[in-house]
């Protein structure tokens, strides 16, 4: 048994040590806001933060999550910066196929707390989430409009 934090809320789950923190969200605890992308954690479709850290969650198992405080994009709105970054993607209409959109609002609103008026040289270093659509200039200029 091991007990995160996600969301603000204590979970206890049972699993094997070694699940991916992203197969306890999607399939233990039925949060499939977080995507699976590639499994190797190139993509970021899967990113979480841990203790505000953007972290891709295919690659971090549940034993290794101890005390860290896990926030999906389930509650990302519950965040101020999170609700800016979230209506920043809707004005600049960032997502086409949508797959990749909560891994990338999750690392925006990472890169934004962390950085709350970033270079651009800061959002091409933060966003490095892929787009199977290309969205990228979109996503710069949603960051760029959260950070006003």
């Amino acid at each position: 048994m091991f007990d995160l934090t996600i969301n603000g809320q204590s979970r206890r789950v049972d699993v094997e040590p070694d699940t991916p923190l992203l197969w306890v969200l999607r399939d233990t605890l039925g949060m499939t806001g977080t995507k699976y992308g590639c499994g190797i954690a190139q993509c970021g479709a899967c990113t979480v933060l841990m203790d505000g850290q953007a972290t891709r969650s295919c690659q971090v198992t549940v034993d290794s999550i101890g005390a860290a405080k896990v926030e999906t994009i389930e509650a990302v709105e519950a965040d101020p910066v999170g609700r800016k970054v979230v209506a920043a993607w809707i004005a600049a209409q960032v997502p086409q196929c949508g797959y990749c959109q909560s891994g990338q609002v999750m690392a925006a609103t990472a890169l934004l707390r962390e950085t709350p008026k970033p270079s651009d040289d800061d959002i091409a270093g933060a966003m490095t989430n892929l787009c199977r659509c290309g969205t990228y200039n979109a996503i710069a200029a949603a960051v760029r409009h959260a950070a006003a």
